[in-house]
């Protein structure tokens, strides 16, 4: 009797694609391992400064909140670097996060660090630092407050498609993507839009204790490089990661290098390890919008 070919022989393929599933979550599995035992040293060494990773647009501020929630309650850490590189997003995140850093800043102190981007709702979130350190050419600024709808009306019209809208009020149907806006909607999206700009405008004049005419003038929108932004009064210092570090040991009155605790730890998704994270934030932020266009306030 003839042998039974092996499982690996009669099904070279699906055995291949077992092979290299397994390989991957080994690897997956060593590498989270290893990152464990290295952060379980840099808890138990010498002393230790929190490092948070503030990237990307902004669309949820919870992983953030809740690691600046930790650190402010870690005895153990003794000051905390905001490493920055955010072109803004959502607003009530980026509000969020400007609550969790003012309150950790009032506990330790708290060096904001700029990389290439820190404008809009990421220079909010982080504007409550006990100091903030730019690039001379990172981008900041660009304080204000942004509102997309897309008006498909002309579009639907040539295609004979007609709204019809079963609504409690006349402002309900605001921002619909098959009709134009009225006035008197105009108007009160504005005010909306209008109130959204004088809270980003007073939340940074009382964090950076300037007068709010002074900050007003500079809020239309512009941006402007690091060493602008020194000149204007939205940044303290010039420099980069190190050399914020260098600020946070000082403030921390340390003369050696502190350990790094660095997160919020989050685990990376497939479509952002495949494009990339800017790739994949505009992918999220942008393909829900022409699936369903509707109203859209941000701060970017």
């Amino acid at each position: 009797m003839k042998p039974k070919a092996r499982f690996s022989a009669r099904h070279p393929l699906v055995f291949g694609f077992a092979l290299l599933i397994t390989a991957v979550v080994l690897f997956m599995g060593a590498s989270a391992f290893l990152r464990g035992l290295h952060g379980t040293a840099d808890m138990v060494s010498g002393r230790t400064v929190g490092v948070v990773y503030l990237e990307g647009m902004i669309l949820d501020g919870t992983d953030v909140v809740e690691f600046l929630r930790e650190l402010r309650e870690d005895e153990d850490v003794e000051g905390v670097l905001l490493r920055v590189n955010s072109p803004g997003g959502a607003v009530a995140p980026s509000q969020e996060m400007f609550r969790a850093v003012g309150e950790l800043a009032r506990v330790k102190p708290v060096v904001a660090s700029y990389g290439s981007v820190s404008a809009s709702g990421g220079y909010y979130a982080s504007c409550p630092a006990t100091l903030i350190v730019a690039n001379p050419g990172s981008v900041t600024g660009s304080i204000g407050v942004l509102m997309e709808y897309v008006d498909l009306s002309q579009l639907a019209g040539e295609l004979g498609i007609r709204r019809v809208l079963l609504a409690s009020g006349e402002n309900k149907g605001a921002g619909s993507p098959l009709e134009p806006l009225t006035d008197e909607q105009r108007e009160q999206l504005m005010g909306i839009v209008r109130d959204m700009h004088d809270q980003f405008v007073s939340d940074v004049a009382k964090a950076r204790s300037m007068r709010k005419d002074a900050v007003a003038a500079l809020a239309d929108g512009r941006v402007f490089t690091g060493r602008q932004a020194r000149a204007n009064g939205l940044v303290d210092e010039l420099g980069g990661f190190e050399y914020a570090l260098s600020r946070l040991m000082e403030l921390c009155r340390m003369t050696r290098r502190p350990n790094l605790y660095e997160g919020p730890p989050r685990e990376v998704p497939l479509l952002e390890r495949l494009v990339g994270a800017q790739s994949a934030a505009a992918l999220l932020t942008s393909w829900p919008e022409r699936l369903a266009p509707g109203l859209r306030f941000s701060y970017r």
